[in-house]
């Protein structure tokens, strides 16, 4: 991806959600050109000139200094997602040298670690979101469709946002599929911003454009956030109608990786049906097969 581009859309996405009357700017009335915020209205209220605004939102100005986009940010209202974002995109990290490219993995002591969750549906993700490892409560409860080992083959390996936007099933199982929709298309471009020119995020990001119109109007939107942490339903097919609060939990030692882990409130009857489910799951589940994917 190139930043350079993806700094100066997110930024004219930004002005565009700002009236002049927002900022305490006169609009004399009369129809303006561009919706939002000019460039030249937005340079002056961040105190820089417009030639400096208009460069920086070029992506010619790789020393923007801190007051700079503090003041920035300050003018556009950005939260604290959208500020990372922003010193993301206007300060790429120097490129790599050229490697091979190694399937991400997660590690054996984090594959044991969602299995000793026991009935606690917990998984791995990668840094592009895809499925790294799960628990068979985890598979159970968003993938039962799937094979329980997809995520050990990289070649079909479960992707989050892939499942979400082109899986009926994942479409079916959220009570509010928009909602978390959203959530996933601004968690990922918050990915991408720290992930520039990544060629596996690109792949999916060119992938999910084409076959989901609804992911390409939202990826369009810049939308940037974190995944939510508030309750979900899920509608499974199985036990029913459930709540869950979901949690992620960065791995510190593996870039970009997280362990997301879906919980029901005590006593709630969606812990009754993620009990029902977790009597299935151990009912079906082959013996020793997790195992021996705790132990890849």
């Amino acid at each position: 991806m190139d930043t350079s581009g993806e700094l100066g859309e997110f930024l004219r996405s930004r002005r565009a959600r700002l009236r002049p009357e927002d900022a305490g700017l006169p609009t004399f009335g009369g129809r303006r050109r561009v919706p939002g915020l000019r460039r030249e209205e937005l340079a002056q209220l961040a105190g820089v000139s417009a030639g400096y605004y208009t460069r920086l939102e070029q992506g010619q100005s790789p020393n923007a200094s801190d007051a700079v986009l503090d003041a920035v940010a300050r003018v556009l209202r950005l939260d604290e997602a959208e500020r990372a974002h922003l010193y993301a995109l206007a300060r790429p990290k120097a490129k790599a040298r050229p490697r091979a490219a190694r399937p991400e993995r997660a590690r054996p002591g984090v594959r044991l670690m969602i299995g000793s969750f026991g009935d606690v549906p917990a998984l791995v993700m990668g840094r592009f979101l895809d499925v790294l490892a799960w628990n068979p409560m985890a598979h159970a409860l968003l993938a039962g469709h799937l094979a329980f080992d997809a995520p050990g083959r990289p070649a079909d390996r479960p992707n989050i946002a892939r499942m979400l936007f082109l899986d009926p099933h994942l479409r079916e199982l959220y009570g509010d599929w928009p909602a978390k929709a959203r959530s996933t298309v601004a968690d990922l471009r918050l990915i991408a911003g720290r992930y520039p020119g990544a060629p596996g995020l690109a792949a999916l990001v060119g992938e999910l454009t084409v076959g989901s119109p609804e992911f390409a109007a939202l990826w369009a939107a810049h939308a940037v956030g974190d995944c939510g942490t508030d309750p979900r339903t899920y509608h499974h097919p199985v036990v029913g109608t459930m709540e869950l609060l979901t949690e992620f939990m960065t791995l510190p030692n593996d870039d970009g990786q997280r362990v997301a882990v879906f919980n029901a409130e005590p006593g709630s009857p969606s812990e009754s049906a993620l009990k029902l489910l977790a009597g299935l799951t151990a009912a079906q589940c082959p013996a020793g097969l997790e195992a021996r994917e705790a132990g890849r």
